[in-house]
């Protein structure tokens, strides 16, 4: 049944069920992400030891988790409980046993990917903004100036960036950056909805910001989803091989 829905190296999220689990700085259930390694019948598997900063974060056997796979035809949601965690060939095992049946899941929220991507951004004018709001035909007026700034992380959702222009929340922005695509760079041209801006704690003058893609068509969001899991899959490979 697994095997229908879920491959070896589809990723995974894991959230604990328990309410006395670790909450992240927002006050939401802490988030792991693994990937799958071996379908070994219909209601187990063994999945990768998550890790953070390049240390493994040793999940407790019995303890139950709240999983979403992300399946080639879409996201999978179930829960299941750790039965088993060893090493080896030099790789970090957990087996879990599913505790529910596997469903389609929809949601707003998609995995991010950390990365570090150049990106080109300024604030939408408002005769720009007036023509995506009515859903004109929009142009982006040229000469207006752009400010180099730095994606940290990126989802089919939106993007996490830094840079020295601090940007409102709440502003429309124009945002340029590139994506492998095949083997060639592809270049996207995107409109963000600014969530949070921050000034980083150890850099003065930097800010970072959180943005929402805005109005983005289903096509281009694919094509992001696809890159985010092409990447994640080739960083996965460079690690086994180590």
């Amino acid at each position: 049944m697994l095997s229908k829905f879920i491959s070896q190296n589809d990723k995974i999220e894991l959230q604990a069920v328990d309410k006395g689990e670790e909450e992240n700085g927002e006050g939401n259930k802490k988030i792991y992400y693994s990937s799958v390694l071996e379908i070994l019948s219909g209601d187990t598997l063994e999945i990768a030891m998550p890790m953070e900063q390049s240390k493994l974060i040793l999940l407790p056997v019995d303890s139950e988790y709240d999983l979403v796979f992300y399946g080639a035809s879409g996201l999978y949601q179930c829960f299941a409980r750790i039965v088993d965690r060893y090493k080896s060939n030099n790789v970090f095992i957990l087996v879990v046993e599913l505790t529910s049946n596997l469903r389609k899941y929809q949601r707003r929220e998609y995995y991010r990917f950390s990365c570090a991507l150049e990106m080109c951004a300024r604030n939408l004018e408002q005769d720009e903004i007036q023509a995506i709001e009515k859903r004109l035909p929009f142009a982006l007026v040229s000469g207006r100036p752009l400010k180099q700034s730095v994606i940290v992380d990126i989802s089919g959702g939106g993007l996490r960036f830094i840079s020295s222009q601090k940007y409102a929340p709440g502003n429309l922005l124009y945002c340029s950056y590139h994506l492998i695509k095949g083997n060639e760079q592809k270049q996207y041209e995107v409109i963000g909805k600014v969530l949070s801006a921050k000034e980083l704690e150890n850099r003065p003058g930097v800010y970072e910001h959180r943005v929402q893609y805005y109005d983005m068509d289903n096509e281009t969001r694919e094509e992001i989803i696809k890159y985010i899991f092409e990447e994640e899959r080739k960083s996965l490979q460079k690690e086994r091989k180590v």
